[in-house]
């Protein structure tokens, strides 16, 4: 008796982590020589995600973080408050594609939403397509749809398991009936149609999900037709090159880039008839710009010399023939152009606001609307015969409102009808504040950051605080309205946002300035935020929290292992953290750019510089930390987060609790198929936040 009595307190301690209820992930360490650096890697088994040993391991994982979550509600409790928010929040208007308005609705809270349309704004929305009575799964999601030239047919890309792997479905529009048709193995690909025949997709490769992605084929599906017989038009599998691909007044264009993302070629195919020929008509093209459309056989592009943004065109078959469309304008951001076929829109960002500038087909200048509020907006669509754009206004907490503008007149209104009807807002538009800053980064830059509290919040030091920021690819930062982050606020909480180097929101030189081997200005940016945050009586380091997805992840990862003595929480969700692997799965080679190259020894160095897996320290205790990230991610593969958690857990110094939260039968964007479980998302998020900033 007492052989077995010691042998079951000998597998305790072995399956858990230092008395805190995790299990322990063995050490199978090897050495690894890179370049000039040399380094242990005890975890790489959890590099086999589907292995039965990591599978055991992620469930006891996800089996602790449940019950601490257990724990947290007992004391915080979001769920409910934040699903009256919801109900109480108005919606955007549909948005109109082809002939006809769409909107996505839930029937049933506990199953994916089903597509809607109207023949007119009007019309009371009839159901177009219902992703569960296809898949009868509740792990379906719907994420676009593209209609065919005449609106007679409708291309549906479905996620049935969270990948970014997917599948096209069909409608025809008219008799409201899916097609027998079905599309698989589509990644990464717009749905191109050719009139109303048959469509152009990418299709993906890969044996393994998360070994390096293989979309290297342009193929056209014909309607009514199996996969089997599709015709394999562009493959780039030789070079591994990416592409783009449109369709546009019966032609295909095809822009491929070259490996190492240096030089473009252009292809032009006519689709008079079905031959499908090639016609490369720029070959080797080294001028760096961003494309933006293409009309009339000129491309509208955004050259790299312009910081902040401009348009210009240049003829496919003569690139001597360049024009100035639309200039830049020096410190205004264009973040976005809209071509309709009299019109240019142009959206701007500058220093505490965003707007609209209308402009006609050739460049010139019509009229200019300004966004209140700090509010963003997005434009629904154009009605070309009343002139008139509708755009949906919103920002962190402010719902959806929905006006029409008069492109001609200037007029404005706010548009509702018995279908989109008007809701009381939930709160006065002045009972939060919504402040906009700069802060000194450790070289003397000026960083803009939004703050959002209560109004008349006494800022005092003792707040508990979220910050957040991305500052990667030159994303431009936005608000979006989250009901969650009203819990939050409603409960004394500061969010704040910093549009850190790395992202877009200055132009492309702040992008530039935080990427490769100067990424660690977007690192230094954040921290600086913090102490910013802590220093103006914000909030103080056991009262302050950070977050971020993806290359967020990645912020938070290394914020917390550089500067643990900031941060009381750490939340890091979908995150890259081995910078030694990163280009080793899925799409991580088509970030050599953004990161560095691995294969470089100085870009290698750099990044291991800041690599959160290998900056762990055995004697350092972390903040209280949540892992999240989701089983079938294929973006960024959720190994990462394993060998992260693992070796967080995995030391005697470690005092205060690693959770790790591994989303099943989701991907990079989390529980987004139905509303029940994206709800129970976001309030465990909430609740874990407020209770360690609290306690």
């Amino acid at each position: 008796m007492n052989r077995i009595i010691f042998s079951l307190i000998c597998f305790f301690c072995l399956q858990f982590s230092f008395g805190q209820g995790f299990p322990v992930a063995k050490k199978t360490p090897i050495t690894v020589q890179k370049h000039s650096i040399s380094f242990v890697d005890e975890y790489p088994w959890l590099e086999n995600a589907t292995s039965a040993e990591t599978l055991e391991w992620v469930e006891n994982q996800n089996l602790a973080t449940n019950n601490h979550y257990a724990v947290v509600t007992k004391k915080y409790s979001s769920r409910s408050k934040i699903a009256e928010y919801d109900d109480l929040s108005t919606n955007s208007m549909p948005y109109r594609s082809g002939k006809y308005y769409y909107s996505k609705y839930l029937r049933d809270r506990d199953k994916p939403a089903s597509l809607y349309y109207r023949k007119d704004l009007n019309d009371e929305p009839q159901e177009l397509v219902n992703p569960y009575r296809i898949y009868k799964s509740n792990n379906v999601v719907l994420n676009s749809h593209h209609p065919s030239k005449s609106s007679k047919y409708l291309a549906v890309k479905m996620s049935l398991d969270g990948s970014d792997r997917q599948e096209i479905r069909f409608c025809d529009i008219d008799k409201v009936t899916i097609l027998d048709d079905v599309v698989k193995d589509v990644k990464f690909s717009t749905i191109a149609w050719n009139e109303d025949k048959g469509v152009f997709y990418k299709k993906n490769s890969n044996k393994n999900v998360f070994e390096k992605d293989s979309t290297y084929q342009l193929f056209y599906h014909k309607i009514g037709t199996t996969q089997e017989n599709d015709k394999l038009l562009f493959d780039a599998t030789a070079h591994q090159s990416d592409f783009s691909f449109l369709t546009k007044e019966n032609k295909l264009l095809i822009i491929e880039k070259n490996k190492e993302e240096t030089a473009r070629n252009f292809y032009i195919v006519s689709l008079d008839t079905e031959d499908f020929k090639l016609e490369k008509v720029i070959e080797n093209d080294k001028t760096p710009y961003d494309i933006l459309h293409f009309s009339k056989d000129r491309i509208y592009f955004s050259s790299m010399q312009s910081d902040w943004g401009e348009i210009k065109s240049f003829n496919l078959y003569d690139k001597t023939d360049e024009k100035v469309v639309i200039p830049q304008i020096y410190n205004h951001l264009l973040t976005s152009t809209h071509f309709y076929q009299d019109y240019i829109i142009g959206e701007y960002k500058t220093e505490g606001r965003n707007y609209m500038i209308v402009y006609d087909s050739n460049g010139k200048f019509i009229r200019k609307f300004d966004v209140p509020h700090n509010m963003d907006f997005n434009i629904r669509y154009f009605d070309k015969e009343a002139k008139e754009l509708y755009v949906t206004f919103y920002s962190y907490t402010i719902s959806y409102l929905n006006y029409k503008l008069n492109l001609e007149t200037g007029k404005t209104g706010i548009y509702l009808n018995e279908y989109i009807e008007s809701k009381p807002s939930l709160f006065t538009f002045d009972h939060f504040e919504t402040k906009k800053t700069t802060y000194k980064s450790r070289d003397n830059k000026d960083i803009l950051m939004t703050i959002v509290h209560k109004k008349g919040l006494k800022l005092d030091g003792n707040n508990p605080t979220l910050l957040k920021a991305y500052g990667g690819f030159g994303v431009i930062s936005g608000p979006s309205y989250d009901t969650g982050l009203l819990y939050f606020l409603e409960k004394g909480g500061v969010f704040a946002y910093a549009e850190i180097r790395g992202g877009g929101d200055k132009g492309k030189k702040w992008h530039r300035d935080g990427m490769g081997l100067k990424k660690m200005n977007t690192f230094n940016d954040f921290i600086d935020a913090a102490e910013f945050l802590i220093k103006e009586n914000y909030t103080n380091p056991q009262k302050l929290a950070i977050t971020g997805g993806s290359q967020g992840g990645l912020l938070v990862g290394v914020a917390m292992t550089q500067r643990p003595e900031l941060f009381k929480v750490a939340i890091p969700e979908v995150g890259v953290f081995d910078m030694a692997k990163f280009n080793d799965y899925t799409i991580g080679r088509f970030h050599n750019d953004e990161y560095g190259n691995p294969d470089v020894e100085e870009e290698f160095n750099t990044m291991m510089q800041y690599s959160p897996f290998h900056k762990i320290k055995e004697d350092v205790n972390y903040p209280i930390t949540l892992i999240i990230t989701s089983e079938n991610d294929d973006r960024v593969p959720p190994i990462h987060s394993y060998k992260f958690a693992a070796k967080l857990q995995n030391r005697a110094s470690q005092k205060n609790p690693i959770y790790l939260k591994t989303q099943r039968n989701s991907g990079h964007y989390g529980k987004i198929s139905n509303y029940k479980e994206y709800l129970e998302e976001k309030a465990e998020f909430y609740n874990f936040l407020l209770y360690h900033l609290n306690n």
